[in-house]
């Protein structure tokens, strides 16, 4: 007999919250979407060309219904669930379905290194794996793969050709294209754009390339 889940009650839900703030999504398939950003506190991950490093700690304790209302002032349809690392708070995934119950477009961004199984299946992964040159591939969880949909994304972000070759090898080994989308990303300001885009199409790779669009726009600016 299948489980039934308890109702949701947004009063009592809590979260630790950096920010929530409204700007252009900068990255995967929504890229350019006007966007309102929930910013989560806290991550057990310390990757080396980590930007979000003031998330680690700190924030304020938010009731899951003022979170929604903060939301719903921003007028705006797509929300994506960031952090640090989101789902290191439980009642993340609270957070995620009352999202999709308001009829969101939502995404979830996450380190790969969290378990995914009891992801709202109406909000979109976006799911990182972590190359060696971030210097935490050892927490990558490849369990995840089994619980990822076709409307997902797999993202690798590259520091260098030693980073882009092991992108190239665990795509083999895990039968990714069969999986979801894959998006190759250089590290801002440590890989040229332009030498990741030739690689990937010397290589002939089914992949998507994609640059930060709001480190484009303004640069290592927190809050955009």
């Amino acid at each position: 007999m299948a489980s039934i889940k308890s109702p949701i009650n947004k009063k009592m839900s809590e979260l630790r919250i950096t920010e929530i703030f409204h700007s252009l999504q900068g990255e995967a398939s929504s890229a350019g979407w006007p966007t309102v950003f929930i910013r989560l506190t806290g991550c057990p991950l310390r990757c080396v060309y980590c930007d979000t490093e003031y998330a680690f700690q700190g924030g304020e304790i938010i009731s899951l219904q003022k979170i929604m209302a903060q939301v719903k002032d921003y007028a705006c349809d797509y929300i994506c669930v960031t952090g640090g690392e989101p789902l290191a708070q439980k009642e993340c995934l609270s957070l995620l379905t009352v999202l999709c119950d308001e009829m969101y477009y939502v995404s979830l961004e996450t380190s790969g290194a969290m378990d995914i199984a009891e992801v709202d299946p109406r909000a979109q992964i976006v799911m990182d794996l972590k190359a060696p040159g971030s210097k935490e591939e050892s927490k990558n969880r490849f369990e995840n793969l089994e619980f990822l949909k076709p409307s997902d994304i797999i993202k690798f972000v590259l520091n260098d050709k030693i980073d882009y070759e092991w992108a190239k090898t665990i795509i083999d080994q895990h039968n990714l294209y069969n999986v979801c989308e894959l998006l190759f990303s250089p590290v801002y300001e440590n890989l040229k754009p332009r030498d990741l885009a030739q690689w990937i199409l010397d290589d002939k790779l089914q992949v998507r390339f994609q640059m930060q669009l709001h480190k484009v726009l303004w640069g290592d600016t927190p809050g955009r």
